[in-house]
């Protein structure tokens, strides 16, 4: 455990105490943020991902309860949150709380009987950012609540759960890879992941020596268009519906199944904002089988090139990128030492990323927080990345 982890968990363990009057037994966990290297917006279309686990993150120190009730506190927010692990149901007044009593919902409808928990949880995971939060919470506390019940799940199961819980709880109709990544992210690899088969490799980044991985914040709150995002879904479904009525061969049964050629013959069949949406997912799909090469290879230029043509198409086919994601994505690429830049996460705010030379982090961050702040009015915020575990029991 570094220093920074250390002292977190110190407070956190301080705060338990403070909050719930309890000295003993108290359980700490930690779950990462992410961020996907390449293929946004494909998970939920059967489509590959390649996301990393990253060092910024949730902490949550819990204990067991004689009852059936569920506490949940945090240091970053607020609002106390006290229900019922009998009666739960998503209430707007209950803001952030609504994602871990989605897990303890999931659970209780898989037949999995919990004790009742006092959870407090702590993040250094800028909150709408596009950096997961929402995931990382959900997938702590379900390791959370399966530890506190003396209960095990087979590790698969543990990021289509939490899926389930964010589409039928929440109401956003998210794909697996956050929560997956979540789960099973390991130190020095990204995860390549296959959304409809769910078969997934680790891919080592030792290929590209010297290289590391800059988020710059843009400050925008993603706010994730609970509205926009679904209608992103909706859009997909109905170009793949279209598509099918054409391609008469079988087992397509998601939009990432159709191949390039395929698309450009029937193009014209669709709706132009349909095939604009359609265009990106089916060509970035291609992209990250692409970039993987390129990782396994070690060719960064080729890797950065495919994340530049990446955001290009999420700006302008699938417009879920904002003035602010370009500024941040240009501001990086305007400077030595950047392979390739992109926002990442579902849009409308959070971050992007970039993959630079380890040796130029300073200047970069220097050259990009002066233009950004120039060009976009927003002071951003910009951290170097390492790639780490997945959710574990400290």
């Amino acid at each position: 455990m570094n220093k920074s982890l250390e002292t977190r968990v110190e407070k956190l363990k301080e705060e338990f105490k403070k909050i719930f009057g309890k000295t003993k037994d108290i359980q700490l966990f930690n779950a990462p943020g992410r961020v996907n290297i390449i293929g946004e917006h494909t998970d939920y279309n059967g489509g590959y991902v390649l996301p990393v686990a990253i060092n910024l993150g949730l902490l949550a120190a819990a204990g067991k309860r004689n009852d059936r009730k569920v506490c949940l506190e945090s240091l970053n927010f607020k609002k106390k949150v006290v229900a019922s692990l009998d009666v739960l149901k998503y209430e707007k007044k209950n803001d952030w709380a609504n994602y871990p009593l989605s897990v303890a919902w999931v659970l209780g409808e898989e037949g999995i009987e919990l004790s009742g928990a006092d959870i407090i949880f702590e993040g250094n995971i800028p909150v709408a950012s596009g950096l997961s939060s929402s995931a990382a919470i959900e997938v702590l506390t379900m390791k959370c609540l399966l530890e506190l019940s003396d209960r095990k799940i087979k590790k698969e199961r543990i990021p289509l759960l939490c899926r389930k819980a964010e589409n039928e709880f929440i109401g956003v109709k998210s794909g697996v890879m956050d929560q997956y990544i979540v789960t099973f992210g390991k130190k020095n690899n990204a995860l390549f992941l296959n959304c409809k088969t769910l078969e997934h490799k680790l891919i080592p980044f030792h290929n590209i020596k010297d290289t590391v991985i800059m988020i710059g914040n843009t400050k925008v709150k993603r706010g994730l268009a609970k509205s926009a995002y679904n209608e992103r879904v909706a859009e997909c479904n109905e170009g793949l519906k279209i598509l099918r009525g054409f391609i008469t061969r079988g087992n397509i049964g998601y939009l990432s199944d159709i191949k390039k050629e395929e698309f450009r013959e029937y193009k014209n069949y669709l709706p132009p904002i349909i095939a604009k949406r359609c265009e990106h997912v089916i060509f970035e799909n291609e992209r990250v089988k692409q970039a993987v090469e390129s990782l396994e290879k070690g060719d960064v230029d080729k890797l950065g090139k495919l994340m530049i043509r990446s955001h290009k198409s999420l700006k302008e086919l699938y417009e879920v990128s904002c003035k602010e994601l370009n500024i941040m994505v240009e501001t990086f690429l305007e400077s030595d030492g950047v392979y390739g830049a992109r926002m990442t996460g579902a849009g409308f705010g959070g971050c992007a990323i970039a993959l630079i030379k380890q040796d130029a982090q300073e200047e970069i961050i220097k050259k990009a927080s002066k233009e950004y702040k120039k060009r976009a009015g927003i002071k951003g915020e910009f951290y170097v990345s390492r790639i780490s575990d997945g959710v574990r029991k400290l």
